[in-house]
């Protein structure tokens, strides 16, 4: 389905999925920095972190600014199904903020927002007190950079007035994301490592990280060598090239910005040993857009990243299994 389908989807199928009394003001949601009140349905929201911006856009509004996006944006840092969605709005597009990663307080506040959303972001505490100065903050609801993608629509769509809205929209996606699934009944139960390279290790995510948990969303199952190895750690451990063999699992799910460093990593030959690259259990996830459309997925990219990720994912599991 394409972006075009998904918007209209959320702004018109969906409302009349709903058609129930609009959300009343004011609202007052609590996150890791306490609690926010929204006193009236806003009409300036700026976004900061990731995903926020499509979960507004998908129930049906633009905000005013949202973050610059490098990994996986165009050369003005705005994500390819962000921009399809504001156009099948017909509205223009919001502006972008400067890149860095922290907050740009003068940027924000030259927006005049009325909602600042940084749902699924890594605010911090004192960042968050000078945000709430300019405008209402909703913060993520426990820690940074791990609000599951279900939560960060829901509670946007809260902060905006349309929580019923935002559910329904989590329902259809999440149907979505079973029917294609049903696709591949071999990836039901299998477990999976996710892993990357940093710094001339093997960098594996745990099972709090984002891709992990979506995932297991999928019906796939965190390997148990992951968090046998993770040793308390949150979100990802490092591994030695000696050590990897270590890890084990049904298929290994590979994140790699480019083909060059996929191809340079898979090549090394302690690498190569590992018994599910042997055997081509590896589902090779590359390129900075797919990646940022799965891990995790916003509104908007779920539908535009998932079949052909679940698909690979797939492929990788039928290559174990031979």
């Amino acid at each position: 389905m394409s972006i075009r389908s998904l918007v209209l989807s959320a702004v018109i199928g969906l409302a009349m999925a709903v058609a129930a009394q609009a959300q009343s003001f004011p609202v007052t949601i609590t996150h890791a920095y306490g609690e926010t009140t929204i006193p009236a349905k806003p009409q300036r929201i700026v976004t900061w972190g990731w995903a926020a911006q499509d979960a507004v856009i998908a129930l049906g509004e633009v905000p005013v600014g949202i973050p610059h996006f490098s990994y996986g944006g165009d050369e003005n840092g705005a994500l390819a199904w962000t921009k399809e969605a504001v156009t099948a709005l017909g509205e223009d597009f919001p502006a972008i903020l400067p890149e860095g990663f922290d907050a740009p307080v003068e940027a924000i506040a030259a927006l005049q927002p009325d909602l600042i959303i940084a749902v699924y972001s890594g605010l911090a505490e004192e960042e968050y007190a000078v945000l709430n100065g300019i405008a209402p903050v909703v913060a993520f609801p426990e820690s940074a950079w791990s609000t599951p993608w279900q939560q960060t629509i829901i509670i946007t769509g809260e902060a905006m007035g349309k929580k019923a809205e935002a559910e329904a929209l989590v329902a259809e996606l999440e149907q979505f994301m079973a029917d294609e699934t049903a696709k591949y009944p071999e990836v039901a139960g299998a477990s999976f490592a996710a892993i990357a390279e940093y710094s001339g290790e093997v960098a594996v995510y745990a099972d709090l990280d984002s891709r992990v948990k979506f995932l297991v969303d999928a019906g796939l199952v965190s390997a148990p060598s992951v968090s046998e190895l993770a040793q308390g750690e949150s979100f990802y451990f490092s591994l030695s090239f000696e050590t990897f063999e270590q890890l084990t699992a049904d298929v290994l799910v590979s994140y790699f910005e480019t083909p060059e460093a996929d191809a340079a990593f898979f090549a090394n030959p302690v690498i190569a040993l590992h018994p599910q690259v042997q055997q081509g259990a590896v589902a090779h996830v590359v390129g900075a857009e797919l990646i940022n459309a799965i891990s995790p997925p916003s509104a908007l990219s779920l539908k535009w990243g998932y079949p052909q990720y679940i698909k690979r994912i797939a492929d990788a599991v039928r290559a174990g299994q031979n």
